[in-house]
């Protein structure tokens, strides 16, 4: 949504009249359903405003009705990570459609539950929930890396392990740390992320 603000209106309709011709989502990364997959899976809040992040309270309690519904439509929980703002989750599933729209189930409930205790009817809450499917190893240790990294990457902690709404102390337990700073190491993230929407152009 916001890289899209930064192009021009003769770039914008040139990937959109790709996206129809190709028959992909007009606004939304392109979903591929080939079984048993692995996926990266990410969803924001509106205008990146930290509605999750309201208190520490909310923070608990979404952590925790998010967790339940990828242990309800998901068959592995690799990596989550819960910031005031936003998500991401690296997931294993069967049928990734049934957890997205789990997961927007999540999302109507949250939004009339806290449009509720704020006296903000009618407010967008959130944005979209995405897909993104693990192509290879690299692209899934890569991934690892990124959603474990974004307390840190969005200055709200030091060390993955500080952040307590995500599974970062849990993956340094079962690897090690020497083992995480090995695969930090080889599985750069540096522009992870960027230009989902070039290949589409």
């Amino acid at each position: 949504m916001y890289e899209w603000r930064k192009l021009t209106p003769e770039i914008r309709a040139k990937i959109m009249v790709n996206r129809r011709i190709k028959r992909l989502p007009m606004h939304s990364p392109p979903h591929e359903d080939r079984g048993v997959r692995n996926y990266h899976i990410s969803a924001a809040c509106y205008e990146h405003e930290s509605y999750i992040g309201h208190s520490p309270e909310r923070m608990d309690t979404f952590e925790t009705e998010l967790l339940a519904v990828f242990e309800k439509r998901s068959d592995h929980l690799y990596a989550w990570c819960v910031l005031p703002n936003h998500y991401h989750a690296l997931i294993r599933a069967e049928n990734v459609k049934a957890t997205l729209y789990e997961l927007g189930e999540l999302h109507g409930r949250t939004s009339f539950s806290w449009n509720g205790e704020e006296n903000t009817r009618g407010r967008k809450v959130w944005y979209n929930a995405v897909d993104r499917a693990i192509r290879s190893d690299r692209h899934f240790w890569a991934t690892m890396n990124y959603v474990l990294h974004q307390p840190v990457h969005h200055q709200y902690t030091r060390k993955w392990q500080e952040w307590p709404y995500s599974s970062a102390e849990e993956y340094l337990k079962r690897v090690g740390e020497k083992r995480a700073l090995e695969i930090w190491r080889e599985y750069k993230i540096d522009d992870y992320g960027k230009g989902w929407d070039d290949a589409e152009m």
